[in-house]
């Protein structure tokens, strides 16, 4: 099928493009940026004038409940909920039932993705074994199986050799470990930051060193082991600098944030809203300003959802009896847009980080617009506002975002040249 895309802002961080101009597709690629090439004809035609057409963003953290947690979320619907947030390709955790720790659950799940057609979809594969951390996962099997990179998420190991030695395989064969450090005895127990906010509201805290200590141990291991590394969910200004320093030291690390520890802080806890119960936690203001200017200075390269939606019933417990996590990848671009129009990042900076710089830290082919390359675009009116929860495709529910006004609407996403979701 032959499609051209007219009268857009085409905006490509990675080429540094951004004017108003055509795009053709043509068999699921970009055949030309411009003109039209020669004997090129179209079949359908898009009148994107006003609209803005990015590279589909790349999401680094979306929980898809599936297998094993159908009553949350199901790769049919997270996909779609991804779409409707300008994603086109997003990377799954393991923390499935079963654990992502085998070939025949990473291709379980790569093939509800092929078949539900609404995202491209990247595993991330168990580190350990059950993610318990004593045994190491079969990881050039898993690799072979379609996994982008490896990670325990915030099942920390709590043997250190036995991480040392995940690292030094891992390395050995060029694969890209994820990190989300959080110091486990440290954070125990914990349900919010530990600060002013967690003492007021009688809340076990989480300090601020269970991350960095954790983080610190990380970096060191990964200079010793040479491992490609990617640290995600940062939530502290010190662990930002923790970051700037081994990147400034040349060692092999990216970083992203979730989107809405951009936003949020401790102090949205003051009501008990169990909506904002997320680990790890939200942190202070000081924290949060540091996060954006990591953001901006690209120290931090990739924002994400961090999506993990929930069922009715486990956001309706007492605050501290509740499960942890926002649903918000259906919100991610206009949510992101918020950044924009407070001033913090400008759009193309912001586009870079939400599909060029995500794609780069795992090595994705994904976030460009580029002749040859696959025609995955987000098309956006930035002028217009998205009500949040207005129309909601994912399962979870959990977002306290719903019922607020953000700017900009996803107008049509594209995967592969075709149409996934349409406003």
């Amino acid at each position: 099928m032959k499609l051209s895309i007219l009268g857009a802002r085409v905006i490509d961080p990675a080429s540094g493009l951004d004017k108003v101009t055509d795009i053709h597709i043509e068999a699921c690629k970009i055949v030309a940026l411009g003109a039209a090439p020669a004997g090129f004809v179209a079949v359908d035609t898009l009148d994107a004038q006003g609209l803005v057409a990015a590279p589909g963003l790349v999401d680094l953290n979306v929980a898809l409940r599936e297998p094993g947690y159908s009553r949350k979320g199901s790769i049919i619907s997270e996909t779609r909920a991804a779409a409707a947030g300008g994603v086109t390709s997003l990377c799954c955790p393991p923390k499935t039932k079963p654990v992502l720790d085998t070939s025949a659950v990473a291709e379980l799940i790569l093939d509800r993705a092929r078949e539900a057609g609404n995202a491209k979809v990247f595993p991330i594969g168990a580190l350990s074994k059950g993610l318990d951390g004593e045994q190491l996962a079969e990881l050039v099997a898993l690799r072979d199986a379609g996994c982008v990179a490896f990670g325990n998420g915030l099942d920390s190991f709590r043997n250190t050799r036995t991480l040392c030695r995940a690292l030094e395989y891992a390395a050995t064969f060029d694969l890209t470990v994820i990190f989300n450090s959080q110091d486990h005895d440290l954070a125990e127990g914990g349900l919010a930051h530990e600060g002013p906010t967690a003492s007021f509201l009688g809340l076990p805290g989480i300090p601020e060193t269970a991350e960095t200590v954790a983080l610190a141990r990380d970096l060191l291991l990964v200079e010793q082991s040479g491992v490609r590394a990617h640290f995600s969910q940062l939530t502290s200004a010190r662990g930002v600098a923790l970051i700037a320093q081994a990147q400034a030291r040349g060692l092999p690390v990216t970083a992203d944030v979730a989107l809405y520890q951009l936003i949020l802080t401790d102090e949205a806890l003051i009501d008990f809203s169990s909506l904002y119960h997320v680990q790890p936690p939200l942190r202070t203001r000081a924290d949060r300003d540091g996060l954006r200017a990591a953001v901006k200075s690209g120290v931090i390269s990739a924002i994400s959802s961090h999506h993990q939606p929930h069922e009715r019933d486990a956001k309706l417990a007492p605050f501290g009896a509740t499960e942890p996590g926002i649903s918000s990848v259906e919100l991610l671009l206009p949510l992101a847009m918020t950044l924009v129009e407070d001033g913090l990042l400008d759009l193309p900076t912001l586009l870079a980080r939400l599909s060029a710089g995500p794609a780069e830290a795992l090595r994705l082919p994904a976030g460009k617009l580029a002749v040859g390359g696959p025609a995955d675009i987000v098309l956006f009116d930035p002028a217009a506002s998205t009500v949040a929860g207005e129309t909601w495709l994912s399962k979870g529910e959990n977002c306290p975002f719903i019922g607020h006004s953000l700017p900009s609407v996803v107008r049509y996403t594209l995967v592969d040249g075709r149409i996934s979701h349409q406003a």
